[in-house]
This record gives C-alpha cells, structure tokens and sequence, in this order.
C-alpha cells in the first residue's frame, strides 16, 4: 500500500455543503494553501460512529481554527443527504449546524485518490493533516467501526507547526508545551537520558 504522506496532497472540485448549509459548486482543496487542513474522511451520512466523530470534531473547532486549521468532511453520499443529516436534530440521528464543509463524493474518486475507498463502496476512516503547502504530513485511517481521536488530531497538528517553527522534532507522546528533541544522536540520548518515564 502506498502513502500519501511527504506528497502533495491530490486536489479535488466537488459540491459541498459549506457551514452555512449554502451548497458551493466548484469547492477546491487547493483554496486552503496557506492554510492548515484535516481533511477526513468518514463512511456514510445518517449512521451511527459518524456523527460521533463529526460532532467533536465540530466541538473542537475553535481550537483547529486558532491554529489557522480547516476541518473538511468528505463521504459518498450527495450534498442532498449531507444537507438533510445536518438538518437534523442530534437526538433525532442528525449531526446539527456543524460549522465546516461536508465534500459530496458521489463519484468515489476522492476516496480513491486518498487510498480509502473500501469495496467499491464506502470510505474508510481516514485522515489527512495537510500542510500550507499542500502536502500530506501526516495520515491515520481506522476500519468502519473504530472511531477517531480528536485530541490526536489536534496532538499532531500541534507537532507539526512546533517542528516548523523550531526545527526539534517531537518524540512520543509529545504535547504542546513539552521538551522537544534535536534531531541528532546527542539530541536523542541527551532526551532520553532526562525523560525516563
């Protein structure tokens, strides 16, 4: 299986239903450079999994935007039935007035492209945390039922913008605020000799 991440990540024109329910015709990927992207993909609107992670994504929203982040949805289903699930009230199977775009891939070559299309059907789980740039610096993708972290998310994206702007690079279970490491040998075992837990 080939990875997506060091490379640019592949562009899109799709219809989406933006935060404010309006339908954008001509939405593209590459509009964002500049900015920050998660970029996840999930399998069907008005299931169950879902909306859970939908929903916190939409919970962390401010937290992605003040990192100048966007957060994009993308499934198979049309921008009738993404329309429709944020039309419906959460109590009643509905993901409510989150407040980022839903991509309509109804022809599956989104999830084709980003390698996550599962039997010709549905997408799997997956997630891509694109630089400013436009390229893929990171990926995860669950099966069907394994529902995502969006602590992860954010861990990586925090990551990511420390190792731009200082040059360390993070080791494990790094969060922001953190000893970071040099990336050399020294830089490692110096680390590694002060964090023993």
């Amino acid at each position: 299986m080939s990875t997506l991440v060091t490379k640019e990540a592949p562009d899109f024109t799709a219809v989406t239903v933006m935060g404010d329910n309006s339908f954008n015709e001509e939405y593209k990927l590459s509009d964002l450079r500049g900015k920050y992207t998660v970029l996840f993909f999930y399998p069907l609107d008005f299931t169950f999994v879902c909306p859970s992670e939908i929903i916190a994504f939409d919970r962390a929203y401010e937290k992605f935007q003040g990192k100048n982040c966007e957060l994009v949805g993308v499934s198979v289903d049309s921008q009738f039935s993404h329309y429709a699930w944020k039309n419906t009230p959460v109590e009643e199977g509905g993901i409510g007035q989150i407040r980022f775009p839903l991509v309509a891939d109804l022809s599956k070559q989104i999830s084709r492209d980003y390698g996550v299309l599962f039997g010709d059907s549905v997408a799997l789980r997956g997630l891509f945390l694109i630089d400013k740039e436009g390229v893929v610096r990171h990926a995860v993708i669950n099966d069907l039922p394994l529902g995502r972290n969006v602590d992860e998310a954010l861990r990586m994206l925090d990551a990511l913008q420390f190792t731009e702007k200082h040059g360390e690079v993070c080791p494990a279970n790094w969060r922001e605020g953190d000893d970071a490491m040099k990336p050399t040998a020294e830089g490692v075992a110096e680390y590694l000799a002060t964090h023993k837990e």
